[in-house]
């Protein structure tokens, strides 16, 4: 658990080296987290490879779990920004909707292997817990948001109760990026993208979209049938 405090509890540096510091020892820290998991985080191996002091690291951390905070923190502000559909996007609300889940696939990409130790960690860590929940507000709210629009706007089913659905497809782009990285399902992005948008479009029963208005070909289905 790292060696007893001699000193008063770190606080945020005031100096531009010091704020230089503790981004390298958190750049450190997921770095190793990246690598190694939980068990290689050690404050000797992130401050070794952050090329400051053992001691070093008590200056800006309370302990690991401090510092684990600290990367959630970086690495879920990360995510959420580059998952943003840019401004001058076209209103199209299907065209934003294949916008959105690429953007989100490609950040959880590149964060899935913090978020999952993270999420671990959250069984027995309330602190983290909290932090889990936060972040998934985030995503939630702005999803929900986005569905209540579309209802007022007459382009979703106005049935369905926005935060309820929104939670549930967010479960399953965020299932499947998990499917797709951490169990290597054989699938390439436009093809992930694609049939997640119009699963998404057809559950909301979004106006415009590639799907809409589907119906089966009876002569189809009559063969199957038969088959």
């Amino acid at each position: 658990m790292g060696r007893p405090r001699t000193k008063s509890a770190p606080k945020l540096p005031t100096t531009t080296r010091g704020r230089r510091t503790r981004e390298g020892l958190i750049v450190a820290g997921r770095e190793i987290l990246e690598r190694q998991g939980w068990p290689g985080f050690t404050p000797e191996a992130v401050a070794q490879v952050a090329g400051v002091s053992y001691g070093t690291f008590y200056t800006y951390f309370e302990s690991k779990e401090d510092l684990l905070h600290s990367v959630l923190r970086s690495v879920a502000g990360e995510m959420f920004t580059s998952s943003l559909v840019p401004p001058d996007t076209t209103d199209d609300p299907y065209t934003r909707l294949v916008e959105s889940n690429r953007r989100y696939l490609r950040a959880w990409d590149r964060a899935a292997k913090v978020v999952r130790i993270v999420e671990q960690g959250a069984v027995a860590d309330e602190g983290l817990r909290q932090m889990v929940l936060e972040i998934r507000e985030l995503y939630v709210s702005r999803s929900t948001e986005g569905i209540r629009r579309l209802q007022e706007a007459g382009l979703a089913n106005p049935g369905l109760e926005p935060r309820l659905t929104a939670i549930a497809l967010g479960s399953m782009v965020e299932q499947v990026g998990h499917v797709i990285d951490t169990l290597a399902e054989a699938y390439d992005e436009d093809a992930v993208v694609d049939h997640l948008s119009r699963l998404w479009a057809a559950a909301i029963g979004l106006r415009g979209a590639p799907d809409e208005g589907w119906t089966a070909d009876p002569r189809g289905s009559g063969s199957a049938a038969a088959g």
